[in-house]
């Protein structure tokens, strides 16, 4: 199957070779099923100092690629790998901006012959945009599409709109910008327009910096062709002010360019058949040994052994906008056990960890990064629990439903629009009380009508997540522009 779109797909991190968040994963997958999909997908992102080159087989590649940055021309070096399980190539920019251990926090740097204080991310991921499109002249690999994701590589579409690339490299380029997270914008000063070398006079530049800096993510937005982001309810909720994050009026203004696509997940990775994290692997067939991986949990969380009791189980970083608080001493009076996992705000963790001191029995917080564990409470658990503030998609809900495992969920972007009744719970109004209702009603299906719970459990096993959906509407965009 061929499609004849070369893409250039540019992120600040690509899992498995550098992973903070979600980014990473989506970064990872969706070129696979893209290229699968008959598109010409290359990867390009930092070679950071945390990459094992031998491990993955990155090698160097001959051209020497001068990246021009401000004032000075940078000289890079372009490393080709590949996604692993894939045929799609990965192109690794070389600089000194990305040879330490971390993806983010670089702070200061000294780049262009002054010192950016504070603007280290925004700089080298500024620098890396360009040195990306250089990376492409130099491998002489002409996208239809440069596809950028997230406010790293939002500058992209201003780059290609305004600065000039000799002999017109990306004069039919054009450019998808995706949004993963809104509340991470990249505003600096503007003096990162000259670094940028992009042309200040540019009318959406020159508006932006009016009121004294500058906001990558504006410019992705005003700037590229398509905009889009992980769910469709999201697209939508962003451009209300309370979902905005002070950009819904700018969205609005691109609001007929503004699309939403699910993410997927990895639905070899998360499959209770083969996953070999888990205590006994089962299918939708299989369904009752389940039970064998909730005893097994329960038996290492130090929560009293019981097949019958229901086990809701809860992954996540513990941050504002996943509604932890909304957990209260009221759920101990509910009949089920409680696994948290996840690690972040020094508030959320010990509000955990009060709830789990004061009910032993019921409650278990696990205040740690662990992946195996995750893993287990996917399989082990009952019920998954998702109340967040606001969800641009949201993997667990979907990942726990693979697992037989029925989602409660705040009915809020991704959340809304992978859980329905025939799969899960979700309650609309963020309140404590209004997800206390929802779980003891879950809870009552469960104990009392264990085949209309098998029947949700079975329906969320069988919902397609895969990415090969996501790519075909990836695809559909792509192909509105080129």
């Amino acid at each position: 199957m061929h499609n004849n779109i070369a893409v250039a797909f540019l992120s600040a991190e690509v899992a498995p070779f550098a992973k903070v968040g979600g980014l990473a994963d989506v970064a990872g997958a969706l070129p696979k099923a893209l290229k699968e999909s008959g598109v010409d997908v290359r990867v390009f992102m930092p070679l950071y100092g945390s990459i094992n080159v031998k491990q993955y087989k990155i090698k160097k590649l001959p051209p020497k690629v001068v990246a021009q940055v401000g004032g000075s021309d940078e000289t890079i070096s372009v490393w080709a790998g590949e996604l692993p399980g894939s045929a799609v190539p990965v192109y690794f920019i070389k600089h000194k901006f990305f040879s330490g251990q971390h993806v983010y926090g670089a702070g200061d740097l000294k780049i262009g012959g002054h010192i950016g204080r504070g603007r280290g991310d925004v700089e080298r991921f500024s620098f890396f945009t360009q040195a990306a499109l250089a990376a492409c002249q130099a491998l002489d690999f002409q996208p239809d599409i440069v596809h950028a994701q997230d406010w790293h590589t939002a500058l992209a579409a201003q780059m290609i709109n305004t600065r000039n690339y000799g002999d017109d490299f990306f004069i039919n380029t054009k450019t998808v910008y995706t949004i993963h997270n809104l509340a991470n914008q990249g505003i600096t000063s503007p003096e990162i327009i000259a670094y940028a070398r992009v042309n200040p006079h540019f009318p959406i530049v020159k508006a932006d910096a009016k009121n004294g800096d500058i906001n990558f993510m504006v410019q992705g937005i005003l700037g590229s062709d398509i905009i889009n982001t992980v769910s469709p309810r999201y697209a939508k909720e962003i451009l209300k002010h309370y979902q905005g994050a002070g950009l819904d009026n700018i969205l609005r203004k691109r609001q007929k360019d503004l699309y939403g696509v699910l993410n997927g997940i990895d639905v070899n990775e998360f499959n209770p058949a083969t996953d070999r994290l888990i205590t006994k692997n089962y299918d939708i067939e299989t369904l009752a040994k389940k039970t064998v991986n909730k005893l097994a949990l329960q038996k290492s969380l130090g929560l009293p052994q019981s097949e019958k009791k229901c086990l809701v189980g809860f992954v996540s970083r513990l941050v504002w906008q996943k509604g932890v608080e909304l957990i209260t001493e009221k759920f101990a009076e509910l009949d089920c056990q409680f696994v948290f996992l996840g690690t972040g705000s020094k508030y959320y963790e010990d509000h955990l960890k009060k709830l789990a001191k004061k009910f032993p029995k019921q409650f278990c917080a696990k205040i740690m990064f662990d992946v195996t564990l995750a893993q287990q409470v996917y399989a082990g658990a009952d019920i998954f629990l998702v109340p967040s503030r606001f969800e641009p998609c949201g993997l667990t809900q979907m990942i726990a439903m693979r697992y037989g495992t029925v989602p409660v969920v705040r009915a809020t972007g991704g959340l809304a629009n992978t859980v329905d009744r025939r799969v899960g719970f979700s309650f609309k109004k963020f309140d404590s009380d209004a997800l206390y209702r929802i779980l003891a009603k879950a809870l009552h299906i469960y104990y009392s009508k264990p085949k209309q719970w098998k029947k949700l459990q079975v329906n969320g096993m069988k919902r397609d997540f895969s990415w090969k959906k996501s790519a075909g509407q990836y695809l559909k965009l792509y192909k509105k522009l080129v």
